[in-house]
């Protein structure tokens, strides 16, 4: 769903919240699930703290395609709560343009919270252009069904692998 918020997205996991909070903020359990379907992720770097910094590479499941991207966290509030500011980027962490439209927005604040309810966690995650140009942000309006469809495949592999962790 779109709104001028940008995305809102909202799922429920049959796992406890702190379960949930974990495998988005564990390095060893986040590169198991996170991305589009069928894409590998290697975490290169982990850092879950206000001003730490995730860095990790998307592969393409031929392994031709590979999309670096990071998560500069704002807020951290286990386990209801993470605010983090995402961007593609480069090896190294230096913020680019992404590969498939130049007018995709520099920057997307995401806002994820996790409550728990009758042993069920509900998942809700707003995300949005950060300082937008008109061009950004109709790029990401244009989008952003299809953003939303990409993450109705991640939330598929994050409840599966969620099954799997309990």
């Amino acid at each position: 769903m779109s709104s001028p918020q940008g995305l809102l997205l909202k799922r429920e996991f049959k796992a406890p919240r702190e379960l949930v909070f974990k495998v988005w903020t564990d390095p060893l359990h986040f590169g198991n699930w996170w991305g589009p379907k069928g894409f590998s992720l290697e975490v290169k770097k982990m850092d879950v703290r206000p001003g730490g910094l995730f860095l990790g590479c998307q592969k393409s499941p031929d392994g031709q395609l590979a999309m670096w991207g990071k998560f500069a966290y704002r807020e951290v509030q286990a386990p209801e709560k993470l605010v983090w500011v995402q961007s593609f980027s480069d090896e190294d962490g230096n913020t680019v343009r992404a590969p498939f439209n130049p007018n995709w927005p520099l920057e997307i604040l995401n806002i994820l919270t996790l409550e728990e309810h009758e042993g069920t966690t509900v998942l809700t995650l707003q995300g949005g252009p950060l300082n937008a140009s008109t061009d950004e942000q109709s790029a990401f309006d244009a989008m952003a069904p299809m953003v939303a469809h990409g993450f109705d495949g991640t939330f598929e592999q994050l409840a599966y692998y969620l099954a799997r962790q309990q």
